[in-house]
């Protein structure tokens, strides 16, 4: 069997990247549907269905495990799919498969406290407040994700989303670097209005933006911390694992590619994100 990787485009590269180094001897298949990219600014109903029909094309491939690498997919999807879907689904399989998302992984990391953890809620007035800046997709900033599962467990962050229309679909395109840094620049102006100072910390909360993830630390003040999602996620899949030895990864070493969209070659920024040449099946 096999772990199967899914985002919307290329973005999900960058978590995929980060697995593979974490489970070198595992089987992948990841599936980018490019064909439908991005998916931030569609209504939930169709993230819900186009997610749906990903996860069902990586279980037909052989995958066990699915990963959404796509942070509207996580937000808006996930929850549903595993609640309504997903146990039909395995009866009908006859065999265990499950889906997970990346935002679990990435507020564990953010608040350094474990998702099943709720702050006890008390009228102290927090003295400090530490402030976050979560740059996103539309979809994801209007879900209020962040925002309402930091609270949750963290009463001393104060979680600020940015929306980045149009950034995952220029990076997607491979468009030049000046114009993305251009754009990534704007976002993070508008944050710092917004609060009124600079972010403490900041996630990248699109898996495209990890591809230039060097354009937002230059944009922000020197030595801003960043949440890297890739990191945040092979660790929490490295403990799933360890709980969950019914899922087998494969030991091949096997590497997929597939795409709705257009097949081959993917734009030199991918390419040289990856660190060597990629070209995509048709799915």
């Amino acid at each position: 069997m096999a772990i199967g990787v899914f985002d919307s485009g290329v973005g999900g590269l960058s978590v995929h990247h980060r697995l593979v180094e974490r489970f070198p001897t595992a089987d992948f298949v990841y599936l980018a549907d490019q064909a439908n990219t991005p998916y931030g600014g569609r209504p939930g109903e169709e993230i819900v269905d186009l997610t749906r029909a990903g996860c069902e094309r990586l279980f037909a491939e052989g995958c066990d495990l699915v990963v959404l690498a796509c942070n509207t997919a996580s937000g808006i999807a996930l929850r549903r799919l595993q609640q309504t879907w997903l146990p039909g689904y395995r009866r009908a399989l006859g065999r265990p498969v499950n889906v997970l998302g990346i935002i679990v992984p990435t507020i564990e990391a953010a608040t350094g406290l474990p998702w099943e953890h709720e702050a006890e809620r008390r009228g102290d007035k927090v003295e400090k407040l530490d402030i976050l800046a979560v740059f996103s997709t539309p979809a994801t900033a209007n879900s209020r994700v962040y925002e309402i599962e930091i609270d949750k467990r963290r009463q001393d962050v104060a979680v600020f989303s940015q929306p980045c229309p149009e950034l995952a679909g220029l990076i997607e395109a491979g468009a030049p670097r000046e114009d993305l840094a251009a754009a990534i620049a704007g976002h993070v102006k508008a944050i710092t209005g917004r609060i009124g100072r600079s972010p403490d910390r900041a996630i990248l909360g699109c898996t495209h933006y990890e591809i230039v993830a060097d354009l937002f630390r230059a944009a922000l003040p020197p030595g801003t911390p960043l949440i890297h999602q890739p990191q945040a996620t092979a660790d929490a899949l490295a403990r799933y694992f360890e709980r969950h030895p019914e899922f087998a990864t494969g030991t091949g070493g096997t590497r997929r590619f597939l795409t709705t969209g257009k097949p081959g070659a993917q734009s030199a920024l991918v390419e040289a994100f990856w660190g060597s040449p990629l070209s995509f099946e048709r799915a």
